[in-house]
C-alpha cells in the first residue's frame, strides 16, 4: 500500500519535539528567570556594538575606497567591513559571558547568541568565494538555516520529518529530504565544476601549442563535462533509477530534437567552427556588410565587434552556411584594390605611375610587396584602371586606407592634369531629305 505524502502523525511528533524543547529549555520558571537575567546583557552588548559600529564602519569604508584600488580586493574588503557589527557584538557577549561565569550567573543564552553570530560570520565569509550573487544568497540562507537548527538541537527531528514526506514512484522513493539534499549536492558540485573549469581554461590559455579555437573548444568541453558530472552526482544522491532516467532522457531528446532544432544546429555549428579552425578569437572577418574582429566564440553565437563599438551576435549556423571573408585566416596580410576611370585622351602610362605613387603615400601601405597598377578595361567613354596594394593591419579598417589612397591619387591627378571622365549622353539626328508640301486641290502629275 502506497504511503501518503503528508504523514500527520510524524508532523505532530515533530511539533511535540519542538514543544518539549521549548517547555524544557525555554518556558520553565527557572529558564524564564535566567533568560530575563541574560536579556540585559544581550541587548546592552548589541546596542554598544551598534554604537561603536557607527563610528568605525564609515571610517573603514573611507579608508578602503581611498587607498584600495584593486578590482577584486576592494569588494572583499568592503564585505569584511560589513562584518564589524557582528564581530563587536561577539566581543561584547564574550565579555558578558566571562563575567557571568566569574560570578556564577546563568549564561546559556549568551553562548547561544555567540554561536549564532559566529555561524553567521563563518557562512558570510565562505559565501565570498561564490561570485554569483544569487548563488551566494542561496548558500547563506541554506547554511544558516541548518546552523540555527543544529544550535537549537532541532536538526535531527527536522531531517526525520523531511524524510517521511515522500512520494513512491514505482520502486523509487522520493522524499523531501532527498530532494533538498540533491539540490544542495547539485549546487555544490556545480560551483566546484565552474571553479575547476575556469582554472582549466586559464591553464589552457598559457599552452603555446594550442590555437585559440582549440583552447576555446577544450574549455567548453571541459565545462560541459563537469556540469554533466555534477548533474549525475546530484541524481545519484537522490536515488533516481538511471534505467528510468535513460528512457526519459530518450523521450526528452526526441522532443528537443524537434522543438529545438535551431539551438541544436547552432550548438553543432559552434563545435564545427572550433574544430576546423576556420575562425578564431581575434580574426578580422566580414559577413555581408558586417566587418569586425571576433571577440569570442560561444556555444550559440559568434561575437563580432566592429570599429564603431557595436557588437554583433551572429548565430553559428549563419557562419557555417554563408560566405565569410576572413581577412586574417592564415596571416595578417591583405591586398586591397582601388579602381579609377580616366578619359581616352589621357596618357595611360603616366596615370598608372601616378596611381602607384599615390598608393605608396599612406604609412599603412606596405613597400614590399610593392603597389601595382593595371589597365583593366576599355569602356565606352573611359579606361578603367586599378591599383593593388598590401596592408598588414586589417583590424584597423580597410575602407579608411582605401579612402586615403583615393585622396592621394586624386591630388596627383589634379596636379598633373589627368582628367576623370564624366558620364556623357548625346542625341544624334541624321540628315533627312527636304519635305515638300503641296497647297491647293491640284494633284501632282504622275
Amino acid at each position: 500500500m502506497q504511503q501518503p505524502f503528508f504523514d500527520g502523525a510524524l508532523f505532530f511528533a515533530w511539533l511535540r519535539t519542538v514543544w518539549d524543547w521549548l517547555s524544557s529549555d525555554v518556558f520553565t520558571p527557572t529558564h524564564i528567570v535566567y533568560s530575563a537575567m541574560q536579556m540585559p546583557a544581550l541587548v546592552a552588548s548589541g546596542f554598544t556594538a551598534w554604537w561603536i559600529h557607527d563610528f568605525v564602519y564609515p571610517w573603514l569604508i573611507r579608508c578602503i575606497q581611498s587607498h584600495i584600488a584593486g578590482e577584486y580586493s576592494r569588494p572583499v574588503l568592503l564585505t569584511l567591513a560589513s562584518l564589524v557589527f557582528p564581530l563587536l557584538w561577539i566581543a561584547g557577549l564574550v565579555i558578558a559571558g566571562s563575567v557571568a561565569v566569574r560570578f556564577g550567573w546563568p549564561n546559556h543564552w549568551i553562548w547561544i547568541g555567540i554561536d549564532l553570530l559566529a555561524a553567521w560570520i563563518a557562512i558570510r565569509l565562505f559565501s565570498m568565494l561564490v561570485r554569483e550573487p544569487v548563488w551566494a544568497r542561496a548558500l547563506v540562507i541554506a547554511a544558516y538555516s541548518i546552523a540555527v537548527l543544529a544550535i537549537f538541537d532541532l536538526l535531527a527531528p527536522t531531517f526525520a520529518l523531511l524524510d517521511r514526506l515522500a512520494l513512491h514512484l514505482g520502486p523509487t522513493r522520493l522524499s523531501l529530504l532527498t530532494v533538498l539534499k540533491s539540490m544542495f549536492y547539485f549546487g555544490v558540485m556545480l560551483w566546484v565544476a565552474v571553479l575547476v573549469s575556469r582554472a582549466l581554461e586559464r591553464r589552457l590559455l598559457h599552452l603555446p601549442n594550442l590555437t585559440p579555437s582549440v583552447q576555446v573548444l577544450f574549455g567548453k568541453l571541459l565545462k560541459g563535462g563537469l556540469i554533466i558530472m555534477a548533474v549525475l552526482v546530484a541524481l545519484a544522491s537522490s536515488g533516481v533509477d538511471f534505467t528510468a532516467l535513460a528512457v526519459f532522457g530518450g523521450a526528452l531528446g526526441v522532443g528537443l530534437g524537434f522543438g529545438l532544432q535551431t539551438i541544436i544546429s547552432n550548438l553543432i555549428s559552434g563545435i564545427m567552427l572550433l574544430m576546423d579552425k576556420s575562425i578564431k578569437p581575434g580574426d578580422v572577418i566580414q559577413i555581408g556588410e558586417t566587418y569586425g574582429w571576433v571577440a569570442s566564440l560561444g556555444a550559440r553565437y559568434v561575437s563580432v565587434e566592429t570599429r564603431d563599438g557595436t557588437e554583433y551576435l551572429i548565430p553559428n549556423e549563419e557562419i557555417i552556411t554563408h560566405q565569410v571573408i576572413n581577412w586574417s585566416h592564415r596571416n595578417d596580410l591583405a591586398r586591397l584594390k582601388v579602381q579609377v576611370r580616366i578619359a581616352y585622351e589621357t596618357d595611360v602610362r603616366k596615370a598608372l605611375d601616378l596611381m602607384v605613387q599615390g598608393a605608396r603615400q599612406p604609412a599603412r601601405v606596405l613597400a614590399d610587396p610593392a603597389p601595382r597598377a593595371l589597365l583593366l578595361e576599355f569602356g565606352e567613354s573611359f579606361m578603367l584602371l586599378e591599383v593593388r596594394f598590401w596592408i598588414r593591419d586589417v583590424q584597423n579598417g580597410i575602407r579608411n586606407i582605401s579612402s586615403d589612397v583615393r585622396l592621394e591619387i586624386w591630388d596627383l591627378f589634379r596636379e598633373h592634369g589627368v582628367t576623370i571622365p564624366m558620364p556623357q549622353h548625346g542625341i544624334h539626328i541624321n540628315h533627312l531629305p527636304p519635305l515638300t508640301v503641296h497647297l491647293g486641290g491640284s494633284q501632282p502629275a504622275d
